[in-house]
Formats: structure tokens, sequence, C-alpha cells
């Protein structure tokens, strides 16, 4: 699993049937301080993810496992939006509070 921000949209006319209906965003790993770090990825969202959430990004034979992404040509999916992120029983990510906690 990848942890990443959601940094904004992308939009194809022209496509893969497969890729049909399909949510398209590009997000940015980010490192343990939540900060930009490696690269860019364009991920199907599964999940109902939007600009500047943190999202889990399943990758490779995995993001076809989903119910959205299911026999389609996929190779990163959005398969959670974060809440919470705990490290040594402190928060240090809070959804409703932002980035970071």
């Amino acid at each position: 699993m990848i942890l990443a921000k959601v940094v904004g949209t992308v939009v194809s006319t022209r496509k893969d049937a497969g890729l049909s209906g399909l949510k398209l965003l590009l997000a940015r790993e980010v490192d343990g301080a939540f900060q930009p770090a490696g690269n860019q990825v364009v991920a199907v969202d599964a999940v109902g993810a939007g600009v500047g959430e943190l999202v889990l990004i399943a990758a490779g034979s995995s993001a076809r496992l989903t119910e959205v992404t299911k026999d389609r040509p996929v190779d990163h999916v959005i398969c959670g939006i974060v809440d919470v992120v705990e490290v040594a029983g402190e928060d240090v990510y809070l959804k409703r509070e932002g980035l970071p906690a």
C-alpha cells in the first residue's frame, strides 16, 4: 500500500473501454511527515476520494481486486480514505483537523 495525497484529477476523453466510467485522480506519495515524497501516479478512485485527501493506494495486480476495478486495465487504485494515522500511541494525522495532527 502507498500513502498519498490526492493533488488533482485526470480527464481522458479517449481511452480503453475498460476505463469507461472510472474517476481518475492524480496522487503523490507522502513521507512520514505527510510531505510530498516520491512519484505521482494516476489512480482509479474506488471510494469517492477528492483533491486534498490523504488516501491509501493499492498497486500492481492488487489494484484489480476491488469491485470497481475487477478485470480492468488498472495499475493503481485508491482503496481507502485515511481518517487517522497513529504512531506509538499518538495521533499524528486527523482528517477532521487536516495535515498533520
